[in-house]
């Protein structure tokens, strides 16, 4: 049996490592569905020292599968975490993982 290509093998990490609950993720509820998750603000620091535009005001940094989070959102709209509205800075989509960096919304 052929291995699979890189692009398959990258894809079979980021389901059975990166997003595996026992090791990484927990469970967030997006927009009302719950789904692993990782938080990674350690990352978002090392993100805001390398001046990377929109993240400034950032608080939180977000990992999830593309296919289990809601479409895309743009920088200023809500999204709805474990029933916080928080804003969306930045979202980039990458071999299907979403990286989102959120803020709170301090006008409430």
């Amino acid at each position: 049996m052929m291995p699979g290509t890189l692009k398959d093998l990258i894809a079979s990490d980021v389901d059975l490592v990166f997003f595996e609950l026992n090791d990484f993720a927990e469970l967030h509820r997006i927009e009302g569905k719950e789904i692993p998750v990782v938080i990674d603000n350690d990352q978002l620091t090392k993100m805001k020292q390398g001046q990377i535009l929109g993240v400034a005001e950032s608080d939180t940094l977000i990992f999830a599968r593309v296919s289990d989070m809601p479409k895309r959102k743009a920088p200023g709209s809500l999204l709805n975490v474990d029933g916080r509205e928080l804003i969306v800075d930045d979202w980039t989509e990458n071999k299907g993982v979403a990286q989102v960096a959120l803020r709170q919304n301090r006008t409430v």
